[in-house]
């Protein structure tokens, strides 16, 4: 070669590097369509980001990356060769549409390709940003774990949902705390909430298939670190809690997950804003999930179900032994019917046993059951237990689906790892091929598989009022009246809400101000110790009102009625008023909110709009303006606190009104109070 080769050669080289150096040493920025969110994304050793909201730190640093084993790390000494910048929209189309029927989805995607065969690709929405990984190696057989670690301000608070272990319900209070108040080593699931000035940011995950659920844990300083539960390899029945449902995992893999080449990895979702309404209208796990699988979902059916485990079948005058007998449940087939519910569900106790789940106990006759359903306009749900489910899946779902049931309450997953997820879908499935529901309890939040599935209609993974059935032996009355409150339940809106669908299982008539739970004693006194009364006619904190406004509020395609339909029979004007709430929404306004506070929201569904509004134990005056109905004049039923619920809960007031868009509505919420409204054209 001669020297002008040489030159030209050597010259070009540098180039490239010069090309590269600024490539990985520079920040790559994407903003939001709205210019408002800016994510930064720094590749050196390692890739890294941070996001500002109107030019102020939000997340401090995020480091990524994911260890396929074998010495081979996805964003470690990372060498980008292409990105790619492009703006995108789509309109998406909601099957079973829990909050908005239709979403305009528009955002703006960083694409990186790094060697090593495998991308980063980074979204940035007016709500909030996302990244996911893609793995482009067809010879990758495990994922060892996934890195992610958050940087927060100094000042930076979480509402923490803590875990005492991966094998969990997800069944959470949501503490304020300050992160440096967490010790290290303490996790939670998610989502989880961040704090920092005016700014939240509410993490959690879409697009889980096949791939375990990540939990966050306190690091060092101010940094949340992700973990996982391990791969199980064996687990066996807890000889010593409840071994039909409960399990002891005794063997783990040192990997999370198996994997079979080539893939995507679940989206990790941030949404971010300093406006509390955004964490209840975003959707933007909808927006990062999978489309549907199922091509006509028409015969997907929301709706309400008469609900009898809470109320313990505590039926009464009647002139049979109340119980899980055929009686029972035509009784409440008949309330079903009567009040335009499209569902009951036989909860635990119907079948055989608890694991033997082929046949019903001697007391029932369930194909005559659905039968006499059916003749009044009401389906069966049956709830089952997931280990003997999840042993036979298709022959079970086939049986009770020619008995005629509509579908499936499935209980007891308890785990998060890679083979309950994936189980989570197989179920939905095979459900799905025989036009089956599935409502998933003891179960972990919402992820994406019910956007692929919407057969796939609600999830616990919610403290819910099925814990004031137990919960309140553990804690002072005077202190802590039961776990869950008026607190507790407008502070779920804001975070377990904005994953999904949440089984809350609302409705009890019982009602108790703060006040009167105090004056029932402590943990010393004799109602303390008489659990049995706590247990077969449970109560619940906030008023009448307050129980009402959930079922606007709180988001479930299949929502519960928890009472006694003996006693739901004593009240009547409640019960048709509950009944007119639809259980899918075309659309949703968040009017008022501050998470754990209050929330005032209208959803829309065809042309009639619903007001839902609940406070703390705070009471707290609205002034609403109606702006969002359409022209001319509209009736508004309205169901509000009375005055006197500050000294009866179950005081309220129902009235009817003519208003239109120009009308403004105040709003009167009593300590752990309520509002709803139905406003439907005239």
């Amino acid at each position: 070669m001669n020297l002008s080769s040489f030159l030209h050669t050597a010259g070009s080289l540098l180039v490239l590097l010069l090309i590269y150096g600024t490539l990985t040493a520079q920040p790559i920025s994407l903003n939001s369509p709205n210019q408002r969110l800016s994510v930064e994304v720094s590749i050196s050793d390692n890739i890294s980001w941070k996001v500002s909201l109107n030019d102020a730190t939000v997340i401090e640093q995020a480091q990524i990356s994911m260890d396929m084993g074998n010495g081979r790390v996805l964003g470690m000494k990372p060498k980008l060769k292409k990105k790619k910048t492009e703006s995108l929209t789509e309109e998406i189309h909601v099957a079973v549409p829990n909050k908005d029927a239709l979403i305009n989805s528009s955002y703006n995607q960083l694409s990186m390709r790094f060697k090593g065969d495998y991308q980063v690709i980074f979204r940035a929405y007016d709500d909030g940003i996302s990244y996911r990984f893609v793995d482009e190696d067809k010879e990758s057989t495990i994922v060892l774990n996934e890195e992610m670690g958050l940087t927060f301000s100094d000042n930076a608070s979480t509402y923490f949902p803590w875990e005492e272990s991966m094998y969990s319900h997800n069944e959470r209070l949501y503490n304020h705390t300050d992160i440096t108040q967490l010790k290290n080593g303490d996790f939670c699931s998610l989502p989880v909430m961040f704090e920092s000035g005016k700014t939240k940011v509410l993490f959690t995950e879409a697009s889980l298939h096949n791939y375990p659920c990540m939990f966050l844990a306190k690091g060092e300083g101010n940094t949340m670190t992700s973990t996982f539960p391990k791969y199980v390899l064996e687990a066996e029945p807890n000889k010593d809690f409840w071994p039909d449902r409960n399990q002891t995992i005794t063997k783990e893999a040192d990997y999370i997950a198996k994997v079979s080449g080539e893939r995507a990895y679940p989206w990790r979702v941030f949404i971010i804003s300093d406006d509390d309404r955004t964490f209840v209208e975003s959707n933007l796990v909808t927006q990062l999930s999978g489309t549907s699988k199922i091509e006509d979902p028409s015969w997907i059916k929301p709706g309400k179900v008469a609900w009898d485990w809470w109320n313990a079948n505590n039926i009464y005058g009647v002139d049979f032994r109340a119980g899980i007998n055929q009686e029972t449940y035509k009784y409440y087939i008949d309330f079903a019917s009567k009040n335009n519910i499209e569902y009951i569900i036989l909860d635990e106790g119907w079948t055989k046993s608890t694991t033997e789940i082929y046949e019903s106990n001697d007391e029932l006759d369930i194909p005559e059951l659905v039968k006499y359903g059916k003749s009044k306009n009401v389906d069966i749900i049956l709830w089952v237990l997931w280990k003997p489910l999840n042993d036979d899946p298709e022959g079970l779902i086939k049986l009770y689906s020619g008995w005629g049931a509509a579908g499936i309450k499935v209980d007891f997953m308890q785990r998060s790892d890679q083979y309950v997820v994936q189980s989570y879908e197989v179920i939905a499935e095979i459900a799905a091929r025989y036009q089956f529901l599935v409502d998933y309890h003891g179960a972990f939040k919402p992820a994406g598989i019910e956007r692929v599935w919407p057969n796939l209609v609600s999830y616990e993974g919610v403290m819910g009022n099925e814990q004031n059935k137990w919960e309140v032996s553990q804690f002072d009355y005077s202190k802590t009246p039961f776990p869950v409150n008026p607190e507790h339940n407008v502070t779920i809106p804001f975070i377990r809400m904005a994953a999904g669908p949440m089984d809350f299982t609302p409705g009890s008539m019982t009602n108790l101000n703060r006040v009167d739970f105090t004056s029932l004693g402590t943990p010393d006194s004799e109602v303390q110790s008489n659990m049995t009364a706590f247990f077969s006619r449970p109560m619940t904190l906030g008023s009448r009102a307050h129980q009402v406004a959930m079922y606007v509020v709180f988001e479930s395609p299949v929502q519960m009625m928890c009472e006694s339909p003996t006693i739901y029979y004593k009240e009547q004007e409640t019960v048709d008023f509950i009944t007119q709430i639809p259980t899918t929404w075309d659309e949703t306004v968040v009017l008022e909110a501050a998470v754990a506070d209050y929330i005032v929201l209208a959803r829309r569904k065809g042309d009639s709009w619903y007001l839902g509004a609940m406070t703390d134990w705070t009471a707290r005056e609205f002034d609403i303006e109606l702006s969002f109905l359409g022209e001319g004049e509209y009736d508004m039923q309205v169901f509000k606190d009375g005055v006197n619920t500050d000294r009866n809960a179950m005081d309220y007031k129902f009235e009817q009104t003519t208003v239109q868009k120009e009308s403004k509505v105040h709003m009167s919420l009593s300590s752990g109070g309520g509002y709803s409204a139905i406003i439907t054209k005239k």
